[in-house]
């Protein structure tokens, strides 16, 4: 590996840092300017307390419309998914001005899906795994895996932005995780887009951290997670070809994974619609239990951190050892969510 290589990424990384930071600013103003604010009380989960741009998703779109212009040579081939996160960020962006119907962002989720699949961008895990069945079957296997994960992990990202902060912390560590997987396995190009991903999400922090002077809105937590779940099928370890390194992606996306499906859980077991918002969440849930704000936020984000060492540790393993990590994690995330969906500590009243 080329020497000049590590620098190259960290001028992708600054790139991105002056664009967000950049971009912040003159989101906020347009937000302001069209009446894009989320006034206090609008709806009972939301805690904040000051009416608050909703610009976070303007300001990515502002980053990446001239990242890819500075910086189109370093991305390579990554321009594939300009187009299907835009779709993204219309859904989203439309959801932030006037409510959309679930269906509709559903089906506009899935055709972004689609588009990924006919360029070429999808998960091969059951072709890497069963080999010995049609190819046919397990094609057919992994784009269901593919639409799954994308359209999932798309909207477990707008469910873990329940916090100042919290979404746009856990991008920039799982993001700086992938831009390190992917840079020792070979992939130069991904890793710097996961940089510039990264440090993006790093100048929207500075505003997005507690107390907030923008929110992501869907149309950034819905962005990001798009992004995240795009670029995490990207990853092909060359250096380390080993069949069980398609969960590394897995558990360092793990904590808005878990807290989809606790959310999920609780409003089953509730009866509650799972498209309807409430207060189930793993912050909310570690807000009642008596942590400040500050300090829920900076529990999951070093849970997020713990997940990205285990999978980077796992990476360097054997098949067997790597797949015991990932078990423990699954093993985990199951007992945890069995914990903190006990109905003797969570009244309803207070989750709903």
């Amino acid at each position: 590996m080329k020497t000049d290589f590590p620098v190259s990424i960290f001028q992708s990384a600054a790139l991105g840092l002056v664009l967000s930071l950049m971009a912040g600013l003159l989101a906020i103003a347009f937000a302001r300017a069209t009446g894009l604010i989320d006034v206090p009380g609008r709806e009972p989960h939301k805690m904040h307390s000051q009416p608050t741009p909703v610009a976070g998703g303007i300001a990515l779109f502002i980053v990446f419309v001239f990242g890819w212009l500075f910086n189109a040579r370093e991305f390579g081939d990554l321009w594939k998914v300009a187009l299907p996160t835009l779709i993204i960020f219309g859904i989203g962006l439309w959801d932030d001005y006037r409510r959309a119907r679930f269906w509709v962002k559903l089906a506009l989720e899935i055709l972004a899906v689609g588009i990924l699949i006919a360029f070429g961008i999808q998960v091969h895990v059951i072709q890497i795994i069963f080999t010995e069945l049609p190819v046919l079957l397990t094609s057919g296997l992994d784009i269901v895996i593919t639409v799954l994960w994308v359209v999932g992990m798309t909207n477990a990202y707008n469910f873990v932005d329940s916090m100042d902060g919290l979404a746009t912390g856990i991008a920039i560590i799982a993001s700086i995780f992938l831009a390190f997987t992917s840079l020792f396995s070979g992939q130069i190009a991904l890793a710097h887009f996961m940089a510039f991903l990264a440090a993006a999400c790093y100048g929207l922090y500075f505003f997005n951290s507690h107390p907030a002077r923008l929110f992501l809105g869907d149309s950034g937590a819905l962005s990001l997670g798009f992004l995240l779940a795009t670029t995490s099928m990207l990853y092909n370890p060359q250096i380390f070809p080993q069949p069980s390194s398609w969960f590394v992606p897995v558990m360092i996306l793990g904590l808005p994974i878990f807290d989809i499906c606790l959310v999920i859980v609780s409003r089953l077991r509730r009866d509650w619609p799972i498209y309807q918002a409430d207060r189930a969440h793993t912050y909310h849930r570690l807000v009642m239990l008596g942590l400040s704000a500050s300090q829920a936020v900076s529990v999951l984000h070093m849970v997020t951190l713990l997940l990205g060492c285990l999978a980077f540790v796992a990476l360097n393993q054997t098949p067997l050892v790597a797949n015991m990590i990932f078990g423990s994690v699954i093993l985990a995330g199951i007992i945890a969510i069995i914990i903190m969906d006990n109905p003797r500590l969570w009244p309803q009243k207070e989750i709903d």
